[in-house]
C-alpha cells in the first residue's frame, strides 16, 4: 500500500524543499520508489515537464531526487506573480486563470478535487508519496479553503511533520508558536517535527529540542546541520539567489522585479572562475563585469521599465561601448530588442514600448504559450544542448539572421554585428557542458572540466547522507501512512 507524509513549515523558506529532495533521494536508496507532491506552489521559476505542461522548479529537483521525469500532478497548482496583487494561475501544468489574491482565494475550494485527483494519481504509482507544504500553516486566516498546507492533509488525510528554522533565530517560538494557534484538527495531525539550519554542534540545541518536545507532545526527529553545498542545487526562490564569489571572470545579472526561469544562472554558479554577481536594485550594472546576463521575466513590459528606472540602460549602453558582452534570454531577449508590441494586453493594457535597442530585432506578445522541451546545436561550436522554451510571443528582425542556435533545423536566437549581443529563448543551455566551456573560453574564462549533471547528483547523494546521518529517518518512514 502507497504510504504519504507531508513537511509542513514553521515559515517560509525553513528549507522544505530540500529537505523532501533528502528525504526522497534517501528513501531511493532504500529501494523505495518515490515521487515528491506539492499541491500548491508560488514561483516564476517553473520547470517544463515531460507531460507537456509546467511546475515548480523544485518539485522538479525533486523529481529528480527521485530520479523520475518531472510530471504535471507533481504540482498540480502552480502560482505565478504577475503584479504585487494577482498571479497567472497554471493548474496541472496548462494555464487556468490570471487573478487577484482575493479572488484565488474564493476559487481555491474549487481546485482541491484537481489536486486530489494529482495526488491519488502518483501514489497508485508509487511506494511513497512525500508532500510538501507552502508558507506555515499557523496562517489560520488562510485556513478556510486551504489547500497548500493543513487543509490537503486532511482532505487526504495524511500525517504531518513540521520544520523550523533555527538559523533565522526564534525556532522553539516559530515551533510552539505553531502548536499554540493551530486549531485541535491540525494540531493532532502533526506528529512529529524536525529543526533545520543549525550552524555549530547540533547536540548544543539538546535542551531546546526537549522543550519543543514537552510543550507540543511531538516526537523530535532531530536537529539538522546547515548543508553547506546546498548552495550547487538550482534555487527555487528568488530570494535563494545571491552573489557567488568565484573567479576573476564576472557574469552580472541585474535582479529584475519580476525574475523567472532564473535556473540558467546555476550551471555558472557551479564553475569555479565565475562570480555570479546579482546586481540589487539601487546598484549600478558594475563596469568590470565581462558578461552581462538579462534572464527571464515573468512581466518583460514592467521589468523593462524598471531596468530604466534603475538607470541599468545606461549601464548596459556603456558596458557594451567599452567591448563588454551580453546575453538576454526569453524576457531578457525580448528587451534588448527595438519594440516589444503587446496589442491584445497581455501583460496589462494594450501597449507599444521601445526596447533597450541592442538587436535588430521587435517582438510580439501573443497569447499562445510557448512551452517544450527543446534540443538544439550551437552553430559556432556544433555542441549539443537540451533545454527548455517558456515565452509568450515571437521575435522577428534582421538579427535573427545571425541566430546560433539550431532548434531541430529552425534558427532560434538572434546576434548583433559583432556578436557581442545576443539572446534567445532557450532556457538551460549553460547546463550543457560542451556549450558552456566553448563559450566561456571564448569569452576569456578558465573552465572547469567538472559535469554539471554529475554535481547535482553528487550534492543530492550528499544531502541523503546528511539526513541518514542527522535525523531519525527510520522514525519519520515510519510515520507515513
Amino acid at each position: 500500500m502507497t504510504k504519504s507524509i507531508m513537511i509542513q513549515g514553521a515559515g517560509s523558506n525553513v528549507g522544505k524543499s530540500l529537505l523532501v529532495a533528502g528525504i526522497a533521494r534517501a528513501a531511493v536508496k532504500r529501494g523505495l520508489s518515490v515521487a515528491p507532491f506539492k499541491p500548491q506552489n508560488m514561483s516564476n521559476n517553473a520547470a517544463v515537464t515531460v507531460d507537456g505542461g509546467e511546475i515548480g522548479r523544485a518539485q522538479a529537483l525533486q523529481a529528480r531526487a527521485c530520479r523520475l521525469d518531472p510530471v504535471v500532478d507533481m504540482n498540480p497548482v502552480l502560482l505565478k506573480p504577475e503584479t504585487d496583487t494577482g498571479a497567472q494561475v497554471i493548474v496541472q501544468g496548462k494555464r487556468f486563470a490570471t487573478m487577484k489574491a482575493r479572488d484565488y482565494g474564493k476559487a481555491k475550494a474549487d481546485l482541491m478535487p484537481r489536486v486530489l485527483e494529482s495526488f491519488h494519481r502518483l501514489r497508485s504509482q508509487h511506494d511513497l508519496v512525500l508532500v510538501e507544504g507552502a508558507g506555515s500553516p499557523a496562517e489560520i486566516n488562510l485556513r478556510a479553503g486551504d489547500i497548500a498546507n493543513m487543509g490537503f492533509a486532511e482532505a487526504a488525510d495524511i500525517p504531518v511533520v513540521l520544520a523550523g528554522d533555527i538559523d533565522r533565530g526564534g525556532v522553539i517560538a516559530q515551533l510552539v508558536g505553531t502548536h499554540a494557534v493551530l486549531p485541535e484538527g491540525d494540531r493532532t495531525r502533526i506528529k512529529a517535527f524536525l529543526v533545520n539550519k543549525f550552524r555549530g554542534d547540533p547536540t548544543l540545541f539538546a535542551d531546546g529540542a526537549a522543550e519543543i518536545a514537552r510543550l507540543t507532545g511531538w516526537t523530535d526527529l532531530g536537529t539538522l546541520p546547515w548543508f553547506t553545498d546546498a548552495w550547487r542545487l538550482p534555487a527555487e526562490d528568488v530570494m535563494d539567489i545571491t552573489t557567488r564569489k568565484g573567479g576573476q571572470f564576472k557574469v552580472a545579472v541585474p535582479r529584475l522585479n519580476r525574475i523567472a526561469n532564473f535556473d540558467d544562472l546555476d550551471p555558472l554558479v557551479n564553475e569555479p572562475d565565475v562570480t555570479v554577481e546579482i546586481i540589487e536594485p539601487g546598484r549600478p550594472l558594475p563596469g568590470d563585469a565581462d558578461l552581462v546576463l538579462i534572464p527571464g521575466s515573468k512581466s518583460t513590459i514592467a521589468d523593462l521599465a524598471d531596468f530604466r528606472a534603475q538607470g541599468w540602460d545606461i549601464d548596459l549602453s556603456a558596458h557594451i561601448r567599452r567591448g563588454g558582452h551580453v546575453m538576454g534570454i526569453c524576457g531578457g531577449y525580448q528587451m534588448l530588442g527595438k519594440e516589444i508590441i503587446d496589442a491584445d494586453g497581455i501583460e496589462g493594457p494594450a501597449a507599444q514600448v521601445p526596447g533597450l535597442g541592442h538587436l535588430d530585432v521587435v517582438t510580439h506578445l501573443e497569447p499562445r504559450k510557448t512551452l517544450a522541451l527543446t534540443q538544439a546545436i550551437h552553430l559556432p561550436s556544433d555542441e549539443a544542448v537540451e533545454g527548455y522554451e517558456i515565452h509568450l510571443g515571437r521575435t522577428e528582425g534582421s538579427d535573427t539572421d545571425r541566430a546560433w542556435l539550431s532548434v531541430q533545423g529552425r534558427p532560434e536566437g538572434a546576434s548583433n554585428c559583432d556578436g557581442r549581443v545576443l539572446g534567445c529563448y532557450l532556457h538551460g543551455l549553460f547546463a550543457a557542458d560542451g556549450f558552456r566551456r566553448h563559450f566561456l573560453r571564448g569569452l576569456g574564462a578558465k573552465v572547469s572540466d567538472t559535469s554539471f549533471d554529475t554535481q547535482i547528483e553528487a550534492s543530492l547523494d550528499a544531502l541523503a547522507d546528511h539526513l541518514e546521518t542527522h535525523l531519525d529517518l527510520d522514525a519519520l518512514l515510519a510515520l507515513a501512512r
